[in-house]
């Protein structure tokens, strides 16, 4: 092969590389309904519960105390009770992933208060919560319970 058919051979393969990738993605071939049903199937995985939040103890938050009373299954997924003073409430979701810590009460009297939070080195937990429905409610929480 002469040098001249080699040099247009090449200048040729590289000008097909660079179309092929400056097209990129226009190339690629459409979704169809079998990728998007298989993407919207898979769930979220969470990382298993480090600790037990099982059992009655006591939210101190700045502006209250709650006394919490849960049940926790093996994937983490917390059920329950809450009480502050004569206002009671029912946990309507919650878990325990790794050391972090979240569920939501909805109170007897309105408010749905979003509990966040991790267990630290002293094996006690705390964060943050706020009213869902007044977020500008917001209050920090701990226990004194270690976990």
């Amino acid at each position: 092969m002469s040098a001249s058919r080699r040099t247009r051979k090449l200048l040729t393969t590289t000008a097909a590389a660079l179309l092929l990738s400056v097209a990129g993605a226009g190339l690629a071939a459409p979704a169809n309904a079998t990728t998007a049903a298989t993407a919207s199937a898979v769930q979220e995985v969470r990382v298993p519960p480090a600790y037990s939040a099982e059992g009655v103890w006591y939210l101190f938050q700045t502006n209250a105390t709650v006394r919490v009373d849960l049940r926790q299954d093996s994937d983490g997924t917390l059920y329950g009770t809450a009480s502050s003073g004569n206002t009671v409430g029912t946990l309507r979701d919650g878990y325990v992933e790794g050391e972090n810590i979240y569920f939501t009460v909805g109170w007897n009297h309105g408010p749905v208060g979003r509990y966040t939070g991790v267990r630290g080195p002293d094996r006690r937990l705390s964060g943050t919560t706020f009213d869902l429905t007044n977020p500008s409610s917001q209050s920090t929480w701990r226990t004194d319970r270690m976990f």
